[in-house]
């Protein structure tokens, strides 16, 4: 039996799992206003062991989002679960964050564009196929009328980023799910078991979360 136990603090969302053979078993998380990342996660993370009724030393692996989102949420992220890596010994999985977010919409056909918020109208932003293969890379971008043009199959958006984004995101073929807001721990479940599998893991000394550079720099007026 492989349990793994799933980080999610990139966004707002402070969500922890345990997954058993990629199958999630409990799912503790909250999405608060302001971050509570600090004080809630570790409190998740001895809730989620308790409930499943296993010890720490019954995990195979931790696997943590990798980002993009938030720098000071995916630092406390990644810091717990490297501290609980070279604890236990055992290894760390790093999970794409627009991966987990884009696994929430259960879609047959099209493409799914998980979106998180940066500033303005700027965002962190990929495409993923139906079957969550990556079709168009990771990018921080600026949302305008023109962006997904090139798309004519329909796109699904996931992410907080409906609320400014559906106002210039009006083709026909874009379709916002907005009940899919922040990536959760219980998406991580399957995606970093198919990762334990393949022993496809990242160096817990030097792993860092995927920080994306400013959209811009500009210079005082002044």
């Amino acid at each position: 039996m492989n349990y793994i136990l799933n980080i999610e603090t990139a966004t707002k969302n402070c969500s922890v799992s345990i997954a058993k053979d990629g199958k999630t078993l409990v799912c503790n998380e909250i999405a608060e206003e302001g971050y509570s990342h600090a004080e809630r996660l570790h409190v998740f993370i001895e809730e989620s062991i308790k409930e499943v009724g296993i010890t720490y030393k019954d995990l195979v692996a931790i696997a943590v989002s990798q980002g993009p989102g938030s720098y000071t949420g995916l630092r406390i992220g990644v810091s717990a679960a490297k501290g609980l890596c070279f604890a236990l010994g055992i290894p760390l999985i790093a999970v794409d964050t627009l991966q987990s977010l884009a696994a929430q919409a259960k879609i047959e056909s099209g493409f799914v564009v998980p979106m998180l918020d940066a500033r303005r109208m700027e965002v962190y932003s990929a495409v993923f196929s139906a079957k969550l293969e990556l079709k168009r890379a990771i990018l921080a971008e600026v949302i305008t009328e023109d962006s997904f043009q090139e798309f004519e199959e329909t796109l699904y958006f996931v992410g907080d980023c409906a609320e400014k984004c559906q106002t210039v995101l009006s083709k026909s073929n874009f379709v916002f799910l907005e009940t899919i807001k922040y990536p959760s721990a219980n998406e991580m479940s399957a995606l970093s078991y198919a990762k334990f599998l393949k022993n496809d893991t990242v160096d817990v000394a030097y792993f860092e979360p995927y920080y994306l550079k400013d959209f811009m720099i500009t210079t005082s007026k002044k």
